[in-house]
């Protein structure tokens, strides 16, 4: 297999295991330059994101790639301009094209710099079942009338439904449709975010502006993060009330509907609320079986039914992880030319998919995480702010919905009789922590080991 195909399928799984504008922001640029003797060589675009992939995502990289090849000991990071990656990629792309047709391509490397959008998210290949045909039929409607039906579309569901994929495709259908005549921009809230920064830092803040104002249909994915952003959620307001009140159309994609977005300022909220609110909800089996055939025939490859007919019962909800457990699966019968039988499809999907606790009491939870913070369980459903108790209480509600998906209502409950939303606001901003801080993330493994014993 190629140095690329190599790479992207460990990138496939890489994602599964941090947080997806983590992995936007420091990998979704690297490149794997070689592999040899053992060592794996990886190019970052500057010194800040090689010191930053090194220091955070080092054990995570090498044990990726470990996992694809045993003969894998260490990884090392280069500097290298995304220019040059650019060029290399292109390098690639260019002699996959005369590589025999069963290989695995990767066509997500060539998103369009001047929309940010990927061709290969399009209406046509966005496969429709229970779960999304409504959302399907709004993007749709916009398509055929933008900027006048359903402004703004919001869009909401759990990670890895399918947002992305429907918001660009939108994006891509309006411009084939139109000609490129409208102007279309698909960004990712933390981006919108950085552009503020870099605006704010360098007093360009017009430049930022204008770029924004220009735009003819606007795509945000994931607008939940810039909650709690002061700065960066007035500008979108601003923008927001310039490009719709010139009929202009505007996308939005988010892991909750507005209402249940704690840290959202109200008048964004209210602006949301004010165009048409659909959400996607978690596939089927019948949808994840006809999704995986439709990702087999874009690739030109194959699988037995019983081996997709499996990969779509064991991942319940997340068709990212989905994706990563078809890609590992691929690269084991095509780079170790194995024969996928049911059982090996088993035991590669054993190393992707982790199988949530069960049969755990949440006063067990609640008691590991007391003793952990050296607090005691009745503190954490006290009403005191000191700030030791209220990290302790926060991660209380992590682990409750990430170890035993309780709802948000029960956990607050379960905590004080607190509201759900402050339950929701804890779950985010611990799942957000973990990936920056090493302590927490220490802390909170240890608790959960602690929990799995008991």
């Amino acid at each position: 297999m190629e140095l690329n195909d190599f790479w992207q399928t460990a990138l496939a799984d890489i994602e599964l295991q941090i947080s997806r504008p983590n992995f936007m922001t420091w990998l979704k640029s690297s490149q794997l330059i070689d592999k040899k003797d053992g060592v794996a060589l990886i190019s970052l675009p500057n010194n800040f994101a090689k010191n930053w992939v090194q220091n955070k995502y080092h054990k995570i990289i090498l044990g990726t790639l470990r996992n694809m090849d045993d003969t894998t000991k260490n990884v090392e990071y280069i500097v290298q301009s995304i220019a040059a990656v650019e060029a290399l990629k292109n390098k690639i792309i260019k002699k996959s094209a005369t590589d025999n047709v069963g290989q695995q391509s990767f066509p997500e490397m060539k998103v369009d710099p001047e929309t940010n959008l990927n061709p290969r998210y399009t209406i046509n290949s966005f496969v429709v079942g229970k779960s999304n045909e409504l959302a399907y039929a709004a993007a749709t409607s916009v398509v055929k009338d933008v900027g006048s039906k359903y402004n703004p579309l919001f869009i909401y569901g759990g990670v890895g439904v399918g947002k992305t994929h429907l918001i660009q495709g939108v994006g891509n259908e309006v411009r084939n449709a139109s000609h490129n005549k409208l102007r279309v921009k698909y960004v990712s809230s933390e981006k919108f975010t950085n552009e503020v920064i870099w605006g704010i830092k360098n007093k360009r803040m017009e430049t930022i502006k204008d770029k924004y104002r220009m735009i003819d249909v606007l795509i945000v994915d994931d607008i939940q993060f810039i909650g709690g952003k002061e700065r960066t959620e007035e500008e979108f307001f601003h923008t927001f009330n310039a490009l719709y009140e010139d009929n202009k159309q505007i996308i939005i994609s988010s892991d909750k509907p507005p209402r249940f977005i704690p840290t959202l300022h109200e008048r964004l909220r209210s602006r949301f609320e004010g165009g048409m609110v659909v959400d996607i909800g978690y596939p089927d089996y019948e949808l994840k079986a006809a999704i995986l055939k439709n990702k087999l025939d874009e690739k030109g490859v194959s699988l037995k039914d019983e081996v997709v007919g499996l990969i779509a019962h064991r991942v319940s909800k997340n068709l990212r992880i989905m994706d990563g457990v078809l890609n590992r699966i691929l690269f084991y019968q095509h780079a170790k030319n194995m024969d996928i039988t049911h059982k090996i499809a088993e035991q590669i999907i054993d190393e992707v998919v982790q199988e949530p606790v069960r049969n755990i009491d949440p006063n067990e939870v609640v008691k590991a995480v007391a003793e952990a913070f050296n607090v005691s369980p009745s503190d954490l459903i006290s009403r005191c702010r000191k700030q030791e108790l209220v990290l302790a209480r926060q991660v209380a509600m992590y682990l409750l919905r990430d170890l035993l998906a309780m709802s948000y209502p029960f956990i607050g409950e379960k905590l004080g009789k607190r509201d759900h939303t402050t339950a929701m606001y804890a779950y985010e901003k611990i799942s957000g922590d973990i990936n920056r801080n090493t302590a927490l993330m220490q802390k909170i493994m240890s608790i959960k080991d602690t929990v799995s014993k008991s």
